[in-house]
């Protein structure tokens, strides 16, 4: 899915975003400048700290549980909007599938480019938009610095 602050949503976002508490998601939001959702809108930082930061806390979460984890996105009713927003837009593209890692940023990664690889869809140029003016990408180069993931994978179908 796509996303109003973040570009898309998936594994990382939902690491992120997801895991954190009401403080911790304004902490992110705010580029870590404060913790008081009061302040937030004298706080919001330049996209792409905001993107790091979220980068910044999916890492935080994945080394808490040491690779216990597995990640699973479905590419199904993609919109440009998340459920958190109170009012989405509708599904643009048509579903992709399903795909499943151990690596967040992997399956991030194989995601997007599924999204680009998409060229019959009628939405896809839509979605991309999204991304790209909000500069998605960064938060999937940022985890990958940091660690968390490969941007390498292999798509094995079932």
């Amino acid at each position: 899915k796509g996303h109003p602050m973040g570009g898309y949503g998936g594994a990382l976002k939902q690491l992120s975003i997801g895991c954190a508490s009401t403080a911790g998601k304004v902490w992110i939001h705010s580029g870590g400048t404060t913790t008081d959702q009061n302040r937030l809108g004298d706080s919001l930082p330049a996209q792409d700290v905001f993107l790091a930061g979220m980068a910044d806390a999916a890492s935080a979460v994945v080394d808490y549980f040491h690779g216990s984890m597995a990640f699973v996105n479905v590419m199904k009713n993609l919109s440009v909007d998340c459920d958190c927003c109170a009012v989405a837009e509708d599904p643009c593209m048509k579903d992709i599938g399903i795909l499943a890692s151990l690596d967040p940023v992997a399956v991030d990664q194989a995601c997007i480019d599924l999204i680009y690889a998409a060229t019959d869809d009628p939405g896809q140029k839509h979605f991309i938009e999204r991304v790209e003016s909000l500069h998605g990408i960064h938060t999937i180069e940022c985890a990958a610095a940091l660690g968390v993931g490969s941007r390498e994978y292999e798509l094995v179908e079932l």
